[in-house]
Protein backbone atom coordinates (compact mmCIF):
# COMPACT_ATOMS: atom_id res chain seq x y z
CA UNK A 1 0.00 0.00 0.00
CA UNK A 2 1.08 3.51 -0.60
CA UNK A 3 0.91 6.99 0.98
CA UNK A 4 1.13 9.33 -2.18
CA UNK A 5 0.78 9.57 -5.90
CA UNK A 6 2.55 11.60 -7.88
CA UNK A 7 1.92 12.70 -11.53
CA UNK A 8 3.52 14.29 -14.42
CA UNK A 9 1.70 16.96 -16.41
CA UNK A 10 2.53 16.97 -20.15
CA UNK A 11 1.43 13.80 -21.54
CA UNK A 12 -0.35 12.58 -18.79
CA UNK A 13 -2.93 14.67 -16.72
CA UNK A 14 -3.03 16.79 -19.78
CA UNK A 15 -2.88 16.65 -23.65
CA UNK A 16 -0.58 19.19 -24.28
CA UNK A 17 2.50 16.83 -26.46
CA UNK A 18 0.04 16.50 -29.53
CA UNK A 19 -0.80 20.12 -29.99
CA UNK A 20 2.88 21.30 -28.92
CA UNK A 21 4.08 18.90 -31.81
CA UNK A 22 1.97 20.18 -33.95
CA UNK A 23 2.69 23.49 -33.59
CA UNK A 24 6.38 23.14 -33.77
CA UNK A 25 6.26 21.16 -37.33
CA UNK A 26 3.90 23.61 -38.55
CA UNK A 27 5.91 26.31 -37.75
CA UNK A 28 8.77 24.76 -39.10
CA UNK A 29 7.41 24.18 -42.86
CA UNK A 30 6.05 28.13 -42.31
CA UNK A 31 10.01 28.79 -41.84
CA UNK A 32 10.64 26.52 -44.94
CA UNK A 33 12.25 23.72 -42.53
CA UNK A 34 10.98 20.19 -42.79
CA UNK A 35 10.71 18.90 -39.69
CA UNK A 36 9.41 15.43 -39.32
CA UNK A 37 7.15 13.80 -37.32
CA UNK A 38 10.03 11.38 -36.15
CA UNK A 39 12.29 14.09 -35.86
CA UNK A 40 10.18 15.84 -33.04
CA UNK A 41 9.93 13.33 -30.83
CA UNK A 42 13.82 13.49 -30.39
CA UNK A 43 12.69 15.91 -27.65
CA UNK A 44 9.34 14.25 -26.12
CA UNK A 45 10.55 13.70 -22.42
CA UNK A 46 13.52 15.96 -22.11
CA UNK A 47 13.90 19.04 -20.24
CA UNK A 48 13.71 22.31 -21.77
CA UNK A 49 17.20 23.00 -21.79
CA UNK A 50 17.83 19.53 -23.66
CA UNK A 51 14.99 19.92 -25.86
CA UNK A 52 16.08 23.70 -26.89
CA UNK A 53 19.59 22.40 -27.68
CA UNK A 54 18.09 19.05 -30.07
CA UNK A 55 15.26 22.01 -31.57
CA UNK A 56 18.41 24.32 -32.40
CA UNK A 57 20.04 21.97 -34.19
CA UNK A 58 16.75 20.42 -36.21
CA UNK A 59 16.32 24.13 -36.94
CA UNK A 60 19.40 24.53 -38.23
CA UNK A 61 21.04 27.07 -35.12
CA UNK A 62 20.36 29.05 -32.09
CA UNK A 63 18.85 31.78 -34.08
CA UNK A 64 16.44 30.01 -36.10
CA UNK A 65 15.23 28.17 -32.45
CA UNK A 66 14.66 31.53 -31.27
CA UNK A 67 12.54 33.10 -33.88
CA UNK A 68 10.96 29.73 -33.89
CA UNK A 69 9.62 29.72 -30.25
CA UNK A 70 8.23 33.02 -30.62
CA UNK A 71 5.84 31.47 -33.75
CA UNK A 72 4.91 28.61 -32.12
CA UNK A 73 4.05 30.41 -28.59
CA UNK A 74 2.08 32.74 -31.00
CA UNK A 75 0.23 29.83 -32.68
CA UNK A 76 -0.48 28.29 -29.43
CA UNK A 77 -2.06 31.31 -28.18
CA UNK A 78 -4.37 31.67 -30.90
CA UNK A 79 -5.48 28.30 -30.90
CA UNK A 80 -6.81 29.13 -27.33
CA UNK A 81 -8.44 32.59 -27.97
CA UNK A 82 -12.16 30.47 -28.45
CA UNK A 83 -12.37 29.66 -25.30
CA UNK A 84 -11.56 26.07 -25.60
CA UNK A 85 -8.84 24.97 -22.91
CA UNK A 86 -4.84 25.49 -24.73
CA UNK A 87 -4.62 21.73 -23.50
CA UNK A 88 -7.29 19.63 -22.59
CA UNK A 89 -7.16 17.07 -19.73
CA UNK A 90 -6.25 13.12 -20.66
CA UNK A 91 -8.74 11.42 -20.48
CA UNK A 92 -9.42 9.29 -16.91
CA UNK A 93 -7.45 11.84 -15.29
CA UNK A 94 -10.30 14.00 -13.14
CA UNK A 95 -11.91 10.79 -12.39
CA UNK A 96 -8.01 9.68 -11.08
CA UNK A 97 -7.33 12.79 -8.67
CA UNK A 98 -11.32 12.86 -8.07
CA UNK A 99 -10.93 9.09 -6.74
CA UNK A 100 -7.51 9.43 -4.82
CA UNK A 101 -9.03 13.07 -3.16
CA UNK A 102 -12.06 10.45 -1.55
CA UNK A 103 -9.37 8.11 0.02
CA UNK A 104 -7.83 11.02 1.12
CA UNK A 105 -4.58 10.26 -0.58
CA UNK A 106 -1.77 12.72 -0.89
CA UNK A 107 -0.98 14.13 -4.77
CA UNK A 108 1.39 16.31 -6.39
CA UNK A 109 2.27 16.91 -9.37
CA UNK A 110 6.53 17.11 -10.16
CA UNK A 111 7.75 17.94 -13.87
CA UNK A 112 11.44 17.85 -14.93
CA UNK A 113 12.39 17.20 -11.20
CA UNK A 114 15.89 16.12 -10.48
CA UNK A 115 15.72 13.09 -7.95
CA UNK A 116 17.28 15.34 -5.19
CA UNK A 117 14.30 17.21 -5.93
CA UNK A 118 12.01 14.52 -5.22
CA UNK A 119 13.49 13.27 -2.47
CA UNK A 120 13.70 16.81 -0.81
CA UNK A 121 9.84 17.61 -1.92
CA UNK A 122 8.32 14.22 -0.65
CA UNK A 123 11.01 14.27 2.43
CA UNK A 124 9.47 18.11 3.69
CA UNK A 125 5.65 16.01 3.29
CA UNK A 126 7.08 12.86 5.70
CA UNK A 127 7.01 10.70 2.91
CA UNK A 128 9.28 8.35 2.10
CA UNK A 129 9.65 7.64 -1.32
CA UNK A 130 9.52 4.10 -1.51
CA UNK A 131 5.55 4.95 0.19
CA UNK A 132 4.91 6.75 -3.59
CA UNK A 133 3.36 6.26 -7.05
CA UNK A 134 4.69 8.22 -9.45
CA UNK A 135 2.75 8.15 -12.63
CA UNK A 136 4.59 9.30 -15.73
CA UNK A 137 4.41 8.89 -19.51
CA UNK A 138 8.17 9.63 -20.45
CA UNK A 139 11.18 7.36 -20.65
CA UNK A 140 12.98 10.38 -18.60
CA UNK A 141 10.09 10.89 -16.18
CA UNK A 142 10.52 7.20 -15.17
CA UNK A 143 14.00 6.90 -14.81
CA UNK A 144 13.93 9.98 -12.76
CA UNK A 145 11.69 8.67 -10.36
CA UNK A 146 12.86 4.88 -10.53
CA UNK A 147 16.27 7.04 -9.37
CA UNK A 148 14.63 8.89 -6.33
CA UNK A 149 12.84 5.52 -5.44
CA UNK A 150 9.59 5.45 -6.06
CA UNK A 151 7.63 3.07 -7.56
CA UNK A 152 6.63 3.58 -11.29
CA UNK A 153 3.39 3.90 -13.05
CA UNK A 154 4.24 4.06 -16.67
CA UNK A 155 0.88 5.68 -19.07
CA UNK A 156 2.19 6.37 -22.32
CA UNK A 157 1.27 9.18 -24.38
CA UNK A 158 3.29 9.61 -27.89
CA UNK A 159 5.97 7.24 -27.17
CA UNK A 160 6.18 3.53 -25.49
CA UNK A 161 8.53 3.04 -23.08
CA UNK A 162 11.65 0.69 -23.69
CA UNK A 163 12.14 -2.54 -22.57
CA UNK A 164 14.43 -1.56 -19.62
CA UNK A 165 12.10 0.65 -18.35
CA UNK A 166 8.72 -1.57 -18.58
CA UNK A 167 10.33 -3.94 -16.59
CA UNK A 168 11.57 -2.09 -13.92
CA UNK A 169 8.00 -0.50 -14.07
CA UNK A 170 5.35 -1.65 -11.36
CA UNK A 171 2.72 -1.49 -13.79
CA UNK A 172 2.23 -0.18 -17.41
CA UNK A 173 -1.25 0.81 -18.29
CA UNK A 174 -3.00 2.05 -21.39
CA UNK A 175 -4.71 4.94 -19.49
CA UNK A 176 -5.61 6.83 -16.11
CA UNK A 177 -8.87 4.70 -16.32
CA UNK A 178 -7.09 1.83 -15.93
CA UNK A 179 -5.10 2.79 -12.60
CA UNK A 180 -8.69 3.20 -11.40
CA UNK A 181 -9.25 -0.45 -10.85
CA UNK A 182 -6.11 -0.61 -8.62
CA UNK A 183 -6.60 2.24 -6.56
CA UNK A 184 -8.01 0.46 -3.72
CA UNK A 185 -5.09 -2.23 -3.32
CA UNK A 186 -2.53 0.30 -4.10
CA UNK A 187 -3.98 3.54 -2.23
CA UNK A 188 -5.74 2.87 1.47
CA UNK A 189 -8.46 4.99 2.61
CA UNK A 190 -7.24 7.80 4.91
CA UNK A 191 -8.73 9.16 7.67
CA UNK A 192 -9.73 12.38 6.68
CA UNK A 193 -8.03 15.25 8.80
CA UNK A 194 -9.86 18.13 9.82
CA UNK A 195 -8.20 21.66 8.18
Amino acid sequence: MFAAAIFDMDGLLIDSERPIMAAWIEVARTLGIELSHSQYMQVVGLSTVESEVVLASLLGGAAAYTHAVGLVRQRLQLERSDGTPLFPIKSGAAEMLAALRERGTRCAVASSSTSAQIQACLGSLGVDPADCIAFEDSENGAKAALAAGLRVVVVPDLKHPPASIAEQAFHVLDSLHDALAHLSRWFPQQAMQKV
